[in-house]
Protein backbone atom coordinates (compact mmCIF):
# COMPACT_ATOMS: atom_id res chain seq x y z
CA UNK A 1 0.00 0.00 0.00
CA UNK A 2 1.16 3.52 -0.80
CA UNK A 3 0.67 6.71 1.18
CA UNK A 4 0.01 9.86 -0.82
CA UNK A 5 0.10 13.25 0.89
CA UNK A 6 -0.74 16.77 -0.22
CA UNK A 7 -3.65 15.78 -2.45
CA UNK A 8 -5.53 19.07 -2.86
CA UNK A 9 -9.11 19.39 -4.13
CA UNK A 10 -11.81 22.10 -4.07
CA UNK A 11 -14.11 22.24 -1.06
CA UNK A 12 -17.12 21.20 -3.14
CA UNK A 13 -15.47 18.34 -5.02
CA UNK A 14 -17.37 15.14 -5.89
CA UNK A 15 -16.45 11.87 -4.09
CA UNK A 16 -15.13 10.33 -7.30
CA UNK A 17 -12.68 13.21 -7.67
CA UNK A 18 -10.42 11.57 -5.06
CA UNK A 19 -9.83 8.55 -7.30
CA UNK A 20 -9.24 10.80 -10.31
CA UNK A 21 -6.72 12.84 -8.31
CA UNK A 22 -4.84 9.68 -7.27
CA UNK A 23 -4.65 8.41 -10.83
CA UNK A 24 -3.46 11.79 -12.08
CA UNK A 25 -0.88 12.07 -9.30
CA UNK A 26 0.60 8.61 -9.98
CA UNK A 27 0.09 8.65 -13.75
CA UNK A 28 -1.92 5.42 -13.75
CA UNK A 29 -5.13 4.28 -15.42
CA UNK A 30 -8.33 3.95 -13.34
CA UNK A 31 -8.29 0.15 -13.61
CA UNK A 32 -4.87 0.06 -11.89
CA UNK A 33 -6.36 1.67 -8.75
CA UNK A 34 -8.01 -0.84 -6.41
CA UNK A 35 -8.66 1.01 -3.14
CA UNK A 36 -8.50 4.48 -1.62
CA UNK A 37 -8.53 4.97 2.15
CA UNK A 38 -8.65 8.41 3.76
CA UNK A 39 -5.91 8.86 6.39
CA UNK A 40 -6.26 12.57 7.02
CA UNK A 41 -8.38 15.46 5.82
CA UNK A 42 -7.63 19.09 6.57
CA UNK A 43 -8.34 22.38 4.90
CA UNK A 44 -6.44 25.33 3.51
CA UNK A 45 -8.53 28.44 4.22
CA UNK A 46 -5.92 31.07 3.39
CA UNK A 47 -7.97 32.14 0.38
CA UNK A 48 -11.51 32.35 1.76
CA UNK A 49 -13.18 32.51 -1.65
CA UNK A 50 -11.54 29.25 -2.72
CA UNK A 51 -11.01 27.03 0.33
CA UNK A 52 -9.30 23.76 -0.49
CA UNK A 53 -9.39 20.33 1.15
CA UNK A 54 -6.01 18.70 1.72
CA UNK A 55 -5.84 14.90 1.93
CA UNK A 56 -3.46 12.17 2.98
CA UNK A 57 -4.53 8.87 1.39
CA UNK A 58 -3.54 5.22 1.51
CA UNK A 59 -4.01 3.54 -1.87
CA UNK A 60 -3.70 0.05 -3.33
CA UNK A 61 -2.49 0.03 -6.93
CA UNK A 62 -0.81 -2.24 -9.43
CA UNK A 63 3.00 -2.44 -9.33
CA UNK A 64 3.49 -0.52 -6.07
CA UNK A 65 7.21 -1.34 -6.02
CA UNK A 66 7.65 0.15 -9.48
CA UNK A 67 5.75 3.32 -8.51
CA UNK A 68 7.89 3.76 -5.40
CA UNK A 69 11.00 3.51 -7.56
CA UNK A 70 9.65 6.04 -10.01
CA UNK A 71 8.72 8.48 -7.23
CA UNK A 72 11.82 7.92 -5.10
CA UNK A 73 12.55 11.66 -4.98
CA UNK A 74 8.95 12.65 -4.17
CA UNK A 75 8.35 12.98 -0.43
CA UNK A 76 4.58 12.88 -0.99
CA UNK A 77 4.62 9.29 -2.34
CA UNK A 78 5.86 6.71 0.14
CA UNK A 79 5.13 3.22 1.37
CA UNK A 80 2.38 3.23 3.97
CA UNK A 81 3.97 3.05 7.43
CA UNK A 82 2.94 0.45 9.98
CA UNK A 83 0.87 2.39 12.52
CA UNK A 84 -0.52 -0.66 14.33
CA UNK A 85 0.22 -1.00 18.02
CA UNK A 86 2.54 -3.77 19.26
CA UNK A 87 2.68 -4.68 22.94
CA UNK A 88 6.30 -4.59 24.14
CA UNK A 89 5.62 -7.27 26.77
CA UNK A 90 2.76 -9.54 27.79
CA UNK A 91 2.18 -11.14 31.18
CA UNK A 92 2.07 -14.94 31.14
CA UNK A 93 -1.35 -16.50 31.61
CA UNK A 94 -0.32 -17.69 35.08
CA UNK A 95 1.08 -14.30 36.19
CA UNK A 96 1.05 -14.06 40.01
CA UNK A 97 3.10 -10.90 40.52
CA UNK A 98 2.01 -7.57 41.99
CA UNK A 99 -1.04 -5.83 40.59
CA UNK A 100 -0.19 -2.30 39.44
CA UNK A 101 -2.24 0.60 40.76
CA UNK A 102 -3.35 3.57 38.65
CA UNK A 103 -4.35 6.71 40.56
CA UNK A 104 -6.75 8.76 38.46
CA UNK A 105 -9.25 7.78 35.77
CA UNK A 106 -8.75 10.66 33.34
CA UNK A 107 -7.35 10.17 29.81
CA UNK A 108 -3.87 9.29 31.10
CA UNK A 109 -5.04 6.86 33.76
CA UNK A 110 -7.68 5.39 31.48
CA UNK A 111 -5.22 4.47 28.71
CA UNK A 112 -2.59 3.33 31.22
CA UNK A 113 -5.15 1.02 32.84
CA UNK A 114 -6.36 -0.25 29.46
CA UNK A 115 -2.85 -1.11 28.28
CA UNK A 116 -2.01 -2.81 31.57
CA UNK A 117 -5.23 -4.81 31.37
CA UNK A 118 -4.56 -5.79 27.76
CA UNK A 119 -1.10 -6.97 28.85
CA UNK A 120 -2.72 -9.21 31.43
CA UNK A 121 -1.69 -7.27 34.57
CA UNK A 122 -5.19 -6.62 36.01
CA UNK A 123 -4.69 -3.10 37.34
CA UNK A 124 -6.47 -1.49 40.28
CA UNK A 125 -7.80 1.96 39.35
CA UNK A 126 -8.30 4.41 42.22
CA UNK A 127 -10.46 7.45 41.49
CA UNK A 128 -11.35 10.03 44.13
CA UNK A 129 -14.46 11.09 42.21
CA UNK A 130 -17.52 9.17 41.10
CA UNK A 131 -18.37 7.12 38.04
CA UNK A 132 -19.00 9.33 35.04
CA UNK A 133 -22.81 9.25 35.04
CA UNK A 134 -23.09 10.23 38.73
CA UNK A 135 -20.31 12.75 38.29
CA UNK A 136 -22.17 14.40 35.41
CA UNK A 137 -25.22 14.96 37.65
CA UNK A 138 -23.04 16.54 40.35
CA UNK A 139 -21.34 18.79 37.81
CA UNK A 140 -24.68 20.03 36.51
CA UNK A 141 -25.62 20.73 40.12
CA UNK A 142 -22.96 23.46 40.21
CA UNK A 143 -23.88 24.83 36.81
CA UNK A 144 -27.63 24.95 37.42
CA UNK A 145 -27.95 25.45 41.17
CA UNK A 146 -24.59 26.83 42.31
CA UNK A 147 -23.99 23.77 44.51
CA UNK A 148 -20.43 22.37 44.46
CA UNK A 149 -19.45 18.82 45.39
CA UNK A 150 -15.70 19.10 46.15
CA UNK A 151 -15.13 15.45 45.25
CA UNK A 152 -17.32 15.22 42.13
CA UNK A 153 -17.05 18.03 39.60
CA UNK A 154 -15.37 19.11 36.36
CA UNK A 155 -11.94 18.22 37.74
CA UNK A 156 -12.62 15.05 39.75
CA UNK A 157 -14.28 11.86 38.57
CA UNK A 158 -14.15 9.20 35.89
CA UNK A 159 -12.98 10.63 32.57
CA UNK A 160 -11.03 13.50 34.12
CA UNK A 161 -11.28 17.16 33.23
CA UNK A 162 -11.29 16.30 29.52
CA UNK A 163 -14.80 14.86 29.83
CA UNK A 164 -16.19 18.38 30.13
CA UNK A 165 -14.28 19.96 27.27
CA UNK A 166 -14.35 20.13 23.50
CA UNK A 167 -12.82 16.66 23.41
CA UNK A 168 -9.93 17.71 21.19
CA UNK A 169 -7.84 14.77 19.99
CA UNK A 170 -4.86 16.38 18.34
CA UNK A 171 -1.46 17.23 19.68
CA UNK A 172 1.96 18.52 18.67
CA UNK A 173 3.86 15.83 20.60
CA UNK A 174 6.49 13.72 18.85
CA UNK A 175 4.94 10.30 18.32
CA UNK A 176 7.33 8.06 16.36
CA UNK A 177 5.58 4.86 17.48
CA UNK A 178 2.13 6.15 16.49
CA UNK A 179 0.78 5.73 20.02
CA UNK A 180 -1.73 8.46 19.26
CA UNK A 181 -3.19 6.16 16.63
CA UNK A 182 -3.63 3.46 19.28
CA UNK A 183 -5.55 5.98 21.41
CA UNK A 184 -7.85 6.94 18.56
CA UNK A 185 -8.48 3.32 17.57
CA UNK A 186 -9.45 2.44 21.15
CA UNK A 187 -11.72 5.47 21.32
CA UNK A 188 -13.52 4.40 18.14
CA UNK A 189 -13.93 0.88 19.54
CA UNK A 190 -15.54 2.49 22.58
CA UNK A 191 -18.05 4.48 20.51
CA UNK A 192 -16.23 7.59 19.28
CA UNK A 193 -17.11 8.67 15.71
CA UNK A 194 -14.99 7.14 12.94
CA UNK A 195 -14.01 10.56 11.62
CA UNK A 196 -11.53 11.06 14.48
CA UNK A 197 -9.29 8.65 12.57
CA UNK A 198 -8.88 10.99 9.61
CA UNK A 199 -9.91 14.56 10.45
CA UNK A 200 -6.91 16.87 10.87
CA UNK A 201 -8.38 18.33 14.08
CA UNK A 202 -10.60 15.58 15.51
CA UNK A 203 -12.84 16.08 18.52
CA UNK A 204 -15.51 14.08 20.33
CA UNK A 205 -17.52 16.40 22.58
CA UNK A 206 -18.77 15.85 26.10
CA UNK A 207 -21.84 13.63 25.57
CA UNK A 208 -19.93 11.11 23.45
CA UNK A 209 -17.00 11.16 25.87
CA UNK A 210 -19.31 10.08 28.69
CA UNK A 211 -20.53 6.92 26.92
CA UNK A 212 -17.06 6.20 25.56
CA UNK A 213 -15.47 6.31 29.02
CA UNK A 214 -18.12 3.90 30.32
CA UNK A 215 -17.41 1.47 27.48
CA UNK A 216 -13.67 1.53 28.14
CA UNK A 217 -14.26 0.89 31.85
CA UNK A 218 -16.31 -2.17 30.89
CA UNK A 219 -13.45 -3.45 28.71
CA UNK A 220 -10.90 -2.97 31.51
CA UNK A 221 -13.09 -4.77 34.04
CA UNK A 222 -13.68 -7.70 31.67
CA UNK A 223 -9.88 -8.04 31.41
CA UNK A 224 -9.57 -8.27 35.19
CA UNK A 225 -9.14 -4.61 36.11
CA UNK A 226 -10.79 -3.27 39.25
CA UNK A 227 -12.21 0.24 39.79
CA UNK A 228 -12.48 1.86 43.20
CA UNK A 229 -14.49 5.08 42.97
CA UNK A 230 -14.84 7.71 45.72
CA UNK A 231 -11.44 6.61 47.01
CA UNK A 232 -8.90 9.33 47.71
CA UNK A 233 -5.21 8.74 48.35
CA UNK A 234 -4.16 10.79 51.39
CA UNK A 235 -0.55 9.66 51.83
CA UNK A 236 2.34 7.70 50.34
CA UNK A 237 4.26 5.05 52.25
CA UNK A 238 7.85 5.43 51.11
CA UNK A 239 10.66 3.47 52.75
CA UNK A 240 14.44 3.38 52.38
CA UNK A 241 17.10 5.94 51.53
CA UNK A 242 18.99 6.89 48.40
CA UNK A 243 18.80 4.29 45.65
CA UNK A 244 16.88 1.98 48.00
CA UNK A 245 14.04 4.46 48.47
CA UNK A 246 10.88 2.69 47.28
CA UNK A 247 7.12 3.03 47.34
CA UNK A 248 5.50 0.43 49.62
CA UNK A 249 1.86 1.44 49.78
CA UNK A 250 -0.87 4.07 49.79
CA UNK A 251 -2.77 5.57 52.70
CA UNK A 252 -6.42 6.21 51.89
CA UNK A 253 -8.61 9.02 53.18
CA UNK A 254 -11.10 6.55 54.66
CA UNK A 255 -8.36 5.15 56.93
CA UNK A 256 -7.54 2.20 54.70
CA UNK A 257 -4.15 1.13 53.41
CA UNK A 258 -3.30 -0.44 50.05
CA UNK A 259 -0.02 -2.29 49.84
CA UNK A 260 1.55 -1.78 46.44
CA UNK A 261 4.98 -1.46 44.87
CA UNK A 262 4.07 -0.12 41.42
CA UNK A 263 1.87 2.97 41.03
CA UNK A 264 1.07 5.18 38.05
CA UNK A 265 0.38 8.68 39.33
CA UNK A 266 -2.14 9.91 36.74
CA UNK A 267 -3.91 12.61 38.73
CA UNK A 268 -4.98 15.78 36.93
CA UNK A 269 -3.55 19.27 37.26
CA UNK A 270 -6.06 20.17 40.00
CA UNK A 271 -5.27 17.42 42.54
CA UNK A 272 -3.77 19.91 44.93
CA UNK A 273 -4.09 17.91 48.14
CA UNK A 274 -2.42 14.97 46.40
CA UNK A 275 0.49 17.20 45.41
CA UNK A 276 0.84 18.24 49.05
CA UNK A 277 0.83 14.57 50.13
CA UNK A 278 3.53 13.75 47.58
CA UNK A 279 5.59 16.67 48.81
CA UNK A 280 5.16 15.55 52.43
CA UNK A 281 6.43 12.10 51.43
CA UNK A 282 9.62 13.67 50.06
CA UNK A 283 8.89 12.81 46.43
CA UNK A 284 10.88 15.12 44.19
CA UNK A 285 8.96 17.82 42.33
CA UNK A 286 9.68 21.27 40.97
CA UNK A 287 7.71 24.36 39.99
CA UNK A 288 6.98 24.87 36.29
CA UNK A 289 5.52 27.70 34.20
CA UNK A 290 1.86 27.82 33.25
CA UNK A 291 -0.58 30.56 32.17
CA UNK A 292 -3.59 32.40 33.53
CA UNK A 293 -6.21 34.71 32.08
CA UNK A 294 -9.85 34.68 31.01
CA UNK A 295 -12.37 32.94 28.79
CA UNK A 296 -13.32 35.11 25.82
CA UNK A 297 -16.61 34.63 23.95
CA UNK A 298 -17.79 35.63 20.48
CA UNK A 299 -20.86 34.59 18.50
CA UNK A 300 -19.74 31.57 16.49
CA UNK A 301 -21.11 33.16 13.32
CA UNK A 302 -18.55 35.98 13.68
CA UNK A 303 -15.67 33.49 13.83
CA UNK A 304 -17.08 31.43 10.94
CA UNK A 305 -17.31 34.52 8.73
CA UNK A 306 -13.86 35.76 9.73
CA UNK A 307 -12.18 32.42 9.03
CA UNK A 308 -14.18 30.99 6.12
CA UNK A 309 -15.75 34.05 4.43
CA UNK A 310 -18.45 33.00 1.92
CA UNK A 311 -17.84 29.34 2.78
CA UNK A 312 -19.01 29.84 6.38
CA UNK A 313 -21.57 27.22 7.34
CA UNK A 314 -20.19 24.52 5.05
CA UNK A 315 -20.89 21.11 6.62
CA UNK A 316 -17.40 19.75 5.98
CA UNK A 317 -15.70 22.80 7.47
CA UNK A 318 -18.02 22.87 10.48
CA UNK A 319 -17.66 25.52 13.17
CA UNK A 320 -14.50 27.56 12.68
CA UNK A 321 -11.68 27.61 15.21
CA UNK A 322 -8.70 29.89 15.67
CA UNK A 323 -5.25 29.85 17.24
CA UNK A 324 -3.67 33.17 18.17
CA UNK A 325 -0.46 34.29 19.85
CA UNK A 326 1.21 37.63 20.54
CA UNK A 327 4.58 38.45 22.10
CA UNK A 328 4.03 41.50 24.32
CA UNK A 329 6.34 44.41 24.94
CA UNK A 330 6.64 43.31 28.60
CA UNK A 331 8.16 39.99 27.49
CA UNK A 332 5.07 37.89 28.17
CA UNK A 333 3.11 35.91 25.60
CA UNK A 334 -0.67 36.12 25.22
CA UNK A 335 -2.26 33.18 23.42
CA UNK A 336 -5.57 31.44 22.81
CA UNK A 337 -5.96 28.21 24.74
CA UNK A 338 -8.38 25.29 24.43
CA UNK A 339 -10.57 26.98 21.83
CA UNK A 340 -14.12 25.57 21.83
CA UNK A 341 -16.14 26.29 18.67
CA UNK A 342 -19.91 26.29 19.14
CA UNK A 343 -19.63 25.65 22.87
CA UNK A 344 -20.00 27.23 26.27
CA UNK A 345 -17.94 28.50 29.18
CA UNK A 346 -18.32 26.27 32.24
CA UNK A 347 -17.71 26.48 35.96
CA UNK A 348 -14.63 24.33 36.61
CA UNK A 349 -13.76 24.85 40.26
CA UNK A 350 -13.02 21.91 42.54
CA UNK A 351 -12.72 23.90 45.77
CA UNK A 352 -15.34 25.77 47.74
CA UNK A 353 -15.24 29.56 47.65
CA UNK A 354 -13.31 29.75 44.39
CA UNK A 355 -14.23 30.46 40.75
CA UNK A 356 -12.49 28.79 37.82
CA UNK A 357 -13.59 28.80 34.18
CA UNK A 358 -13.08 26.35 31.33
CA UNK A 359 -14.61 25.68 27.91
CA UNK A 360 -16.77 22.84 26.60
CA UNK A 361 -18.37 21.79 23.31
CA UNK A 362 -20.57 18.95 22.18
CA UNK A 363 -19.67 16.90 19.10
CA UNK A 364 -22.03 19.01 16.96
CA UNK A 365 -20.39 22.29 18.05
CA UNK A 366 -23.80 23.81 17.41
CA UNK A 367 -24.21 26.24 20.32
CA UNK A 368 -24.37 29.97 19.71
CA UNK A 369 -20.99 31.14 21.01
CA UNK A 370 -17.35 30.31 20.39
CA UNK A 371 -15.08 30.52 23.42
CA UNK A 372 -11.40 30.22 24.14
CA UNK A 373 -9.00 30.76 26.95
CA UNK A 374 -7.10 34.01 26.47
CA UNK A 375 -4.12 33.52 28.73
CA UNK A 376 -0.79 35.06 29.63
CA UNK A 377 2.41 33.20 30.43
CA UNK A 378 3.76 33.41 33.97
CA UNK A 379 7.06 32.26 35.38
CA UNK A 380 7.73 30.63 38.77
CA UNK A 381 10.98 32.45 39.40
CA UNK A 382 9.39 35.86 38.88
CA UNK A 383 5.70 35.45 39.66
CA UNK A 384 5.41 32.76 42.34
CA UNK A 385 8.78 31.92 43.92
CA UNK A 386 8.80 29.80 47.04
CA UNK A 387 9.11 26.15 46.05
CA UNK A 388 7.20 23.55 44.04
CA UNK A 389 3.84 24.19 45.75
CA UNK A 390 3.93 27.97 45.35
CA UNK A 391 2.04 27.83 42.07
CA UNK A 392 -0.94 26.25 43.83
CA UNK A 393 -1.09 29.12 46.32
CA UNK A 394 -0.79 31.56 43.41
CA UNK A 395 -3.76 29.95 41.61
CA UNK A 396 -5.87 29.87 44.74
CA UNK A 397 -5.27 33.56 45.43
CA UNK A 398 -6.77 34.66 42.11
CA UNK A 399 -9.57 32.10 42.27
CA UNK A 400 -10.53 33.45 45.72
CA UNK A 401 -10.67 36.97 44.33
CA UNK A 402 -12.72 35.81 41.34
CA UNK A 403 -15.29 34.26 43.69
CA UNK A 404 -15.61 37.56 45.54
CA UNK A 405 -15.69 39.67 42.36
CA UNK A 406 -18.44 37.46 40.97
CA UNK A 407 -20.66 37.95 44.02
CA UNK A 408 -19.56 35.06 46.27
CA UNK A 409 -22.15 32.68 44.80
CA UNK A 410 -20.13 30.90 42.05
CA UNK A 411 -21.15 33.46 39.44
CA UNK A 412 -18.10 34.46 37.44
CA UNK A 413 -16.76 38.00 37.12
CA UNK A 414 -17.00 39.31 33.56
CA UNK A 415 -16.10 42.40 31.58
CA UNK A 416 -16.87 43.68 28.11
CA UNK A 417 -13.85 44.00 25.88
CA UNK A 418 -14.45 47.65 25.15
CA UNK A 419 -14.56 48.47 28.85
CA UNK A 420 -11.38 46.53 29.54
CA UNK A 421 -9.57 48.47 26.81
CA UNK A 422 -10.93 51.73 28.21
CA UNK A 423 -9.88 50.85 31.76
CA UNK A 424 -13.37 50.99 33.28
CA UNK A 425 -15.62 48.46 34.99
CA UNK A 426 -18.52 46.95 33.04
CA UNK A 427 -22.12 47.26 34.18
CA UNK A 428 -25.65 47.23 32.78
CA UNK A 429 -26.63 45.09 29.80
CA UNK A 430 -24.36 42.65 28.01
CA UNK A 431 -24.89 43.99 24.49
CA UNK A 432 -24.31 41.93 21.33
CA UNK A 433 -22.59 39.00 23.08
CA UNK A 434 -24.50 37.04 25.74
CA UNK A 435 -22.19 34.98 28.00
CA UNK A 436 -22.86 31.27 28.29
CA UNK A 437 -21.34 30.65 31.75
CA UNK A 438 -23.65 29.17 34.37
CA UNK A 439 -24.57 29.89 37.21
CA UNK A 440 -24.18 33.37 35.66
CA UNK A 441 -21.83 36.27 34.93
CA UNK A 442 -21.53 39.39 37.10
CA UNK A 443 -20.19 42.39 35.18
CA UNK A 444 -17.31 44.10 36.96
CA UNK A 445 -13.64 44.99 36.47
CA UNK A 446 -11.37 41.98 35.88
CA UNK A 447 -8.47 43.83 37.51
CA UNK A 448 -10.15 42.80 40.77
CA UNK A 449 -9.19 39.17 40.16
CA UNK A 450 -6.16 39.12 37.82
CA UNK A 451 -2.66 40.60 38.10
CA UNK A 452 -2.09 43.95 36.43
CA UNK A 453 0.50 42.44 34.09
CA UNK A 454 -2.08 39.93 32.82
CA UNK A 455 -4.66 42.62 32.11
CA UNK A 456 -2.04 44.88 30.51
CA UNK A 457 -0.81 42.04 28.29
CA UNK A 458 -4.33 41.16 27.16
CA UNK A 459 -5.06 44.84 26.42
CA UNK A 460 -2.01 44.97 24.16
CA UNK A 461 -2.88 41.73 22.37
CA UNK A 462 -6.57 42.34 21.65
CA UNK A 463 -6.15 44.93 18.85
CA UNK A 464 -3.51 42.69 17.26
CA UNK A 465 -5.89 39.74 17.29
CA UNK A 466 -8.65 41.98 15.93
CA UNK A 467 -6.54 42.63 12.85
CA UNK A 468 -6.02 38.89 12.38
CA UNK A 469 -9.64 37.85 13.04
CA UNK A 470 -12.08 40.64 12.12
CA UNK A 471 -14.56 41.22 14.94
CA UNK A 472 -12.35 39.62 17.57
CA UNK A 473 -11.94 42.93 19.42
CA UNK A 474 -15.58 44.07 19.13
CA UNK A 475 -16.41 46.14 22.24
CA UNK A 476 -19.33 43.87 23.26
CA UNK A 477 -17.19 40.71 23.37
CA UNK A 478 -17.35 39.17 26.85
CA UNK A 479 -14.38 38.03 28.91
CA UNK A 480 -15.06 35.84 31.95
CA UNK A 481 -12.60 35.18 34.77
CA UNK A 482 -10.63 33.35 35.78
CA UNK A 483 -8.82 30.74 33.69
CA UNK A 484 -6.09 29.51 36.04
CA UNK A 485 -5.76 25.79 35.34
CA UNK A 486 -4.24 25.74 31.89
CA UNK A 487 -1.68 23.18 33.04
CA UNK A 488 -0.10 21.83 36.19
CA UNK A 489 1.88 24.41 38.19
CA UNK A 490 4.49 21.77 39.01
CA UNK A 491 6.31 18.77 37.60
CA UNK A 492 6.78 15.47 39.45
CA UNK A 493 10.11 14.87 37.80
CA UNK A 494 10.93 11.42 36.46
CA UNK A 495 14.00 9.71 35.00
CA UNK A 496 14.64 7.87 31.77
CA UNK A 497 12.85 4.81 33.14
CA UNK A 498 9.78 7.05 33.70
CA UNK A 499 9.91 6.51 37.47
CA UNK A 500 10.17 9.28 40.04
CA UNK A 501 13.70 10.63 40.32
CA UNK A 502 13.95 9.60 43.96
CA UNK A 503 11.21 7.01 44.56
CA UNK A 504 11.27 3.63 42.85
CA UNK A 505 7.89 2.21 41.92
CA UNK A 506 6.19 5.59 41.42
CA UNK A 507 5.49 6.53 37.81
CA UNK A 508 4.35 10.17 37.44
CA UNK A 509 2.30 10.63 34.28
CA UNK A 510 0.01 12.94 32.37
CA UNK A 511 -1.09 16.51 32.98
CA UNK A 512 -0.87 16.56 36.76
CA UNK A 513 2.73 15.36 36.69
CA UNK A 514 3.59 18.04 34.13
CA UNK A 515 4.14 15.71 31.16
CA UNK A 516 1.09 16.36 28.98
CA UNK A 517 -1.35 19.03 27.89
CA UNK A 518 -4.65 17.76 26.54
CA UNK A 519 -6.52 14.49 26.08
CA UNK A 520 -4.35 12.93 23.38
CA UNK A 521 -0.95 13.78 24.84
CA UNK A 522 -2.09 12.63 28.29
CA UNK A 523 -3.40 9.35 26.90
CA UNK A 524 -0.16 8.75 24.96
CA UNK A 525 1.85 9.42 28.10
CA UNK A 526 -0.33 6.93 29.94
CA UNK A 527 0.56 4.26 27.39
CA UNK A 528 4.28 5.00 27.62
CA UNK A 529 4.29 4.83 31.40
CA UNK A 530 2.18 1.66 31.44
CA UNK A 531 4.70 0.02 29.11
CA UNK A 532 7.60 1.07 31.35
CA UNK A 533 5.86 -0.30 34.44
CA UNK A 534 4.97 -3.56 32.71
CA UNK A 535 8.59 -4.02 31.66
CA UNK A 536 9.54 -3.90 35.35
CA UNK A 537 6.93 -6.49 36.34
CA UNK A 538 7.25 -8.87 33.40
CA UNK A 539 10.88 -9.85 32.94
Amino acid sequence: MLRLSDIILPLDHAPEDLERAVCARLGIKPEALHRVHMVRRGNDARKKSAIKLVYVLDVEVDDEAGILTGFAEDQHVRATPDTSYHFPVMAPADYKGPRPVVIGAGPCGLLAALILAQMGLKPIIIERGKAVRERTKDTWGLWRKGVLDPESNVQYGEGGAGTFSDGKLYSRIKDPRHLGRKVLVEFVKAGAPDDILYEAHPHIGTFRLVTMVMSMRDTIEKLGGEYRFSTRVSGFDVQGEGEDRKLRGLHLADGGYLETSHVIMAVGHSSRDTFHALHDAGIFMEAKPFAIGVRIEHPQSWIDKARFGPCAGNEILGAAAYSLSHQCSNGRTVYSFCMCPGGRVVAATSEEGRVVTNGMSQYSRAEFNANSGLVVTIDPGKDYPGGPLAGIAFQRHWEDLAYIAGGSNYQAPGQKLGDLLAGRASSGDFGAVIPSYKPGVHLTDLRECLPDYVIDSIREALPVFGRQVPGYDHPDVIMTGVETRTSSPLRITRGKDLQSLNTRGLYPAGEGAGYAGGILSAAVDGIRVAEALAAELVK
